[in-house]
This record gives C-alpha cells, sequence and structure tokens, in this order.
C-alpha cells in the first residue's frame, strides 16, 4: 500500500509540473481554457458543440481536445462546428492527464485560439485529480443524473470553478428538485457558481455565453 501511494504521489507530481508548463505556454499564447468533467451522458458535447458554434459564429477562433477511451465518436460530431477538433482515445484510461494535451497540441500554433475547451473523460472520480493547465474547470450536472451526485462525487464538485446544470429542459418531467440540487452543490463547492442550460431548447445559452466571455477577459 506504501510503495502504490508514492508511485500515485509520483505521477500526480509530474502531471502537476507538466500542466503548470501548459498554463504558462496558454496564458502567453492569450488562449483561455476549459476543462469539462462529468458523469457520462451528462450532454458536454451537445452543450460543447453548442458553445463552439456560438463563439465561431461570433468571430472567436476555438479549438476543442476531446478524450474517451475508444472511438473519435464526438471529435466527428464536434467538428460540425467548423472548429479545430482532436481526438485523444485513452485506451482504457478513466481520465485525461496533461502529458496527452501536450502531445495532442503538436502542430497547433495555440496562440491563433481564443478559446480552447478539454472535454474530459465522461467519470467523476479521476480527473478531479489531474490538472491539465486549464484557466476554468467545469463540471455539469444534468437534471436526469439525481440531486445528490455532488454528495456522491465531493472531490470533483470540490475541485471545480463552475457548476452547470444541464438538460434543464427535462427538469418537470423528472422531477428535478432545483433547491436541494443547489444546497448539495454548495455543500461540498461553496465557491462554484452555478448556471442552467439546455443545449436542445437553448436555455440559458446567453448566459452561459457571457460567462465565458467574461471568464476570458478576467471580469467575473
Amino acid at each position: 500500500m506504501t510503495q502504490l501511494l508514492k508511485i500515485q504521489q509520483g505521477v500526480l507530481s509530474k502531471n502537476d509540473l507538466l500542466a503548470q508548463g501548459l498554463r504558462g505556454r496558454f496564458r502567453e499564447a492569450g488562449v483561455f481554457v476549459t476543462n469539462w468533467v462529468s458523469s457520462p451522458g451528462s450532454g458536454k458535447t451537445a452543450l460543447l458543440e453548442t458553445t463552439m458554434r456560438q463563439l465561431t459564429d461570433r468571430g472567436h477562433k476555438v479549438a476543442a481536445l476531446v478524450g474517451d477511451l475508444a472511438t473519435e465518436n464526438d471529435a466527428q460530431r464536434l467538428k460540425r462546428s467548423g472548429a479545430e477538433v482532436r481526438q485523444i482515445v485513452t485506451a482504457g484510461t478513466c481520465h485525461l492527464e496533461a502529458d496527452m494535451i501536450e502531445r495532442h497540441l503538436e502542430g497547433w500554433e495555440v496562440d491563433q485560439f481564443d478559446f480552447l475547451f478539454i472535454e474530459n473523460v465522461g467519470n467523476l472520480v479521476c480527473p478531479s485529480s489531474y490538472d491539465l493547465g486549464e484557466d476554468l474547470r467545469i463540471v455539469l450536472l444534468s437534471v436526469t443524473e439525481g440531486e445528490d451526485k455532488p454528495l456522491k462525487y465531493p472531490p470533483m464538485f470540490h475541485s471545480a470553478d463552475l457548476a452547470v446544470i444541464t438538460k434543464i429542459d427535462l427538469a418537470e418531467a423528472v422531477e428535478f428538485d432545483r433547491s436541494a440540487a443547489y444546497e448539495n452543490i454548495k455543500a461540498v463547492g461553496p465557491q462554484l457558481r452555478i448556471l442552467e442550460t439546455s443545449a436542445k431548447r437553448g436555455t440559458g445559452l446567453d448566459d452561459w455565453i457571457d460567462y465565458l466571455l467574461q471568464a476570458k477577459a478576467g471580469t467575473v
């Protein structure tokens, strides 16, 4: 057990060092980087596709790195936004790591982008420990998952900067208890601002896009 702990600490130390280098590179380039984390099926890809399209339509240059255990389905889907997209196939690893980000940036001039979106592997456990050099970590929670998800996975919500409740158009149908969800999110992540969105209906998207622009400008 002691040996395993030492190995884990070594892995995280190496990752943190690489992430620190990435963060400096991103800031020098002027690109704003967000790391999206959630459980599978939360609606990450749907919201990301809409977000990328809207920002592109407003004249912003955006790119995305997409993590999955297998397939390039999400990358192909996100390319419909017209943005630069690359898939990171982890081959069984349940999270993205800083060295994966570094490798998949090869050939990109990151100073050409205004936003870089990192869609992490669908998992609310492992990604919480891995810094990717991001400016903003966004945790997504869909109304179909249950209001107690933050209490079940506190490290993820505690490590995030923003919580986005997705599929809000289904809230009434699934009897989503908004008050309980907010209370549980704040219980483990009191620092979190909470936004509500529906990529399908467009609910809350103006506020969401405005938040991203303000975060990039450093005014939130």
